[in-house]
């Protein structure tokens, strides 16, 4: 009995604390984010310019311009089209149960699972939809954020713990179904991309059943010795990602891979040898690769030397991203204007939304409005992405950023590297892998000195 009475106690605490921070989160300073018009801005290797079309016409008496003024010509609604496209991957609160915890949300805990969720779903769209793809619809979002936020939460935190007391839960209607956006294309090519758009973010879903769900990749975690409400570090997520995609059966995702860098260093022969892993006589395709590299930049804080060779990595149009963030907070970093980073922020708590029905809404799933940071807040432990379409863009990718780390690194040693051959080749020491677990030793190794290291993010 006693022991009953303290398992109640604890769900009564995990339920209390997942209300706590559904409220906590729920919460939006509604600020505008300040873009000079004289600095290109450029986003996932995408560049824009502010500049007036008119060049007599005066700016506005403050100190920048903001995304939301109209005033401002050139590529403005180009670049809010390309970033609302993005998918944007935040807190969830109602969603089913994680087995093995009370949990019903990842409000406090998730943020660098989600900016990891983020980073592969970019390269997924560049893998179904390519780097020029956009939302037909983005811009039809662009206001959704205007409400009075404060009245909205404290009925939302209200609702939230009762609900959470109670075990219900509420599901939303959706806004933008998919007859009505599939109906909008006459066109074939369209409609096709319409439809990977939805199957790429129903991924994602929180559900036991979605591949990169959160569930899916909780479950992942537990190899590493993490469980639900523990923090994740850009390193271990970078690994829970490649078990992922590398368990993923789906008909689609046969043709991707995920290859994380070893202690900085990438091996060549490794990552040639997965693209070509499922080369047969059926299939002559060599596979996509998304290529992630665990750094740091700095000891204890960010080195601003790096400053050049991240806005460098950020300007490659194979470029998917950094997993990185400030300190006790995770962020999903797709760009920049002069010293400032442009990200998209997990830390907003929305209600779960089912993917599973056919026309479930996606508003949800794409930022309304940029946010920027200065470089010297960045917190100096990151994980950066790259995706390579096959392997001669692999070999071109190499070629390219090895110069990029020559020039950025002067006369210190590059933040990582790429050599030939295999890991094997340099490794004096053998390690065998349980057939039964997804990581073997060394990764477990790895994966618990990265742990100790990192951030912790809340």
């Amino acid at each position: 009995m006693e022991a009953t009475g303290t398992d109640e106690v604890d769900k009564l605490k995990t339920k209390f604390i997942s209300a706590w921070n559904n409220m906590k989160y729920s919460w939006v300073l509604k600020t505008k984010t300040y873009f000079s018009r004289n600095s290109p801005v450029l986003l996932l290797g995408k560049c824009y310019h502010f500049k007036y079309e008119d060049e007599d016409k005066m700016l506005p008496a403050t100190s920048g311009c903001t995304i939301e003024d109209h005033v401002i010509a050139g590529n403005v609604e180009e670049f809010r089209k390309d970033f609302i496209s993005r998918i944007w991957l935040t807190y969830r609160e109602e969603f089913p149960q994680i087995e093995g915890s009370a949990l019903t949300t990842d409000c406090g805990w998730g943020c660098t699972l989600r900016t990891g969720q983020m980073l592969l779903a970019q390269g997924l769209i560049l893998h179904f939809l390519g780097r020029a793809w956009t939302w037909p619809d983005a811009l039809n979002i662009e206001n959704s954020d205007s409400e009075s936020w404060t009245s909205h939460t404290v009925k939302k935190f209200t609702a939230s713990f009762e609900a959470s007391l109670s075990g219900e839960r509420e599901l939303k209607t959706p806004t933008i179904s998919l007859k009505e956006t599939i109906g909008k294309y006459s066109d074939d090519h369209e409609m096709r991309n319409e439809i990977y758009h939805r199957k790429i973010i129903s991924w994602f879903g929180d559900s036991p059943l979605a591949l990169f769900g959160l569930h899916q990749l909780i479950e992942y975690g537990k190899k590493s010795g993490k469980k639900a409400g523990d923090w994740y570090g850009p390193a271990v997520v970078a690994h829970i990602l490649r078990k992922a995609v590398e368990e993923a059966r789906h008909p689609d995702l046969q043709g991707i891979t995920i290859y994380v860098a070893q202690d900085c260093t990438v091996y060549n022969s490794d990552v040639i040898d997965k693209q070509s892993a499922s080369m047969t006589s059926d299939n002559a395709d060599d596979k996509a690769v998304i290529i992630l590299v665990p750094v740091r930049l700095g000891g204890e804080r960010t080195n601003t030397d790096y400053l050049e060779f991240v806005k460098g990595i950020l300007s490659l149009e194979y470029c998917v991203g950094i997993i990185g963030g400030k300190p006790k907070q995770s962020y999903y970093f797709a760009g920049f204007q002069d010293d400032s980073l442009i990200y998209m922020d997990p830390h907003y708590c929305q209600s779960f939304v089912d993917v599973s029905i056919k026309d479930f809404p996606l508003e949800t799933f794409h930022c309304p409005s940029p946010k920027k940071m200065s470089f010297r807040k960045m917190d100096p432990s990151c994980t950066i992405g790259f995706y390579c379409r096959n392997v001669q863009d692999f070999e071109r990718a190499s070629e390219e950023i090895t110069k990029m780390l020559k020039f950025s690194s002067k006369e210190k040693y590059p933040l990582f590297t790429f050599v030939n051959g295999h890991s094997r080749d340099y490794d004096f020491t053998s390690t065998t892998a349980n057939e039964e677990d997804l990581f073997s030793e060394d990764e477990k190794k790895r994966l618990k000195r990265f742990s100790t290291e990192e951030f912790v993010l809340l």
